[in-house]
């Protein structure tokens, strides 16, 4: 008698499991034939941010609804290895090729500039750049020392050309640490370490056309163009007067020197 209830009870469990079975492989049927076979894509494991580099530790793999893959998915992590995303992604979102960039031209200086300004690169000196630790995103003050009395150091002016000026790049590093500098060696970008990068002769700023024209003529016609680096949230624009040789001396030394420089014009006048 137990061994007939036995062999019915596990009759009945098998055919338990089997009409479960069916009924699970028959809504499966239902939801691959609505919404697709199950597809692998690739996900942001965290926010990116525009312009940032993606690797691995950004990026997982989903199955995902054939009907839910988005155009231009990738499927292959490695395919993604050191792009860069054009938009800033969530978590979660699939991550499509219209989304990526790779290192290149679209991904160089222009896209830094604000619509309107151009990029203005001058050479710089140590002592002209604050000692080369201007870094991309500081904010500075250009000044040049006009030398229009063909270097008679009395008549020379120091003047504070341009305030509150952004800097876009230091030599090749650029704001955002874009990798600007390197090659494409089967899936590595050999870049340089900018987070240590100082040895830059160049300084890219961030101008108005009319500030362009401005910073060329100052290039050709001053002794020197110095940058003084200002706080990033200070925007107060001074409007100073020039400075000259008498300014620097001050009252004290000041009388001495116009005397001096008297002296010698009375001389060259005299010998002519």
């Amino acid at each position: 008698m137990n061994s007939r209830a036995f062999t019915l009870s596990l009759v009945i469990a098998i055919m338990a499991v089997f009409m479960v079975q069916t009924y699970i492989e028959g809504e499966e049927a239902k939801f691959i034939a609505k919404y697709g076979e199950a597809k692998f894509v690739v996900k942001a494991k965290m926010d990116i941010n525009e312009l940032e580099v993606i690797d691995d530790s950004k990026v997982d793999i989903a199955k995902v609804p054939e009907n839910y893959v988005q155009p231009g998915a990738f499927t292959k992590k490695e395919d993604l290895y050191n792009t860069i995303a054009a938009v800033p992604i969530k978590a979660g979102e699939q991550i499509t090729k219209p989304r990526v960039l790779y290192p290149g031209s679209k991904t160089g200086l222009s896209r830094q500039i604000d619509q309107g300004k151009r990029a203005f690169s001058i050479r710089v000196s140590e002592d002209e750049a604050v000692a080369q630790l201007l870094k991309p995103g500081d904010r500075v003050d250009v000044l040049g020392v006009i030398d229009y009395a063909g270097g008679k150091i009395e008549q020379m002016k120091s003047k504070t050309v341009l305030h509150d000026v952004y800097v876009l790049a230091t030599g090749k590093r650029v704001t955002g640490n874009i990798p600007m500098a390197g090659m494409k060696i089967e899936n590595e970008i050999k870049k340089l370490d900018l987070n240590t990068y100082t040895n830059f002769r160049t300084v890219t700023l961030e101008l108005t056309p009319d500030e362009v024209q401005k910073m060329a003529f100052l290039i050709k016609a001053s002794k020197g163009i110095f940058l003084s680096l200002r706080n990033n949230d200070d925007k107060t624009v001074s409007r100073l007067p020039s400075a000259q040789l008498y300014d620097v001396l001050g009252d004290d030394d000041a009388g001495e020197a116009k005397t001096y420089f008297l002296e010698k014009k009375a001389r060259e006048e005299k010998r002519k």
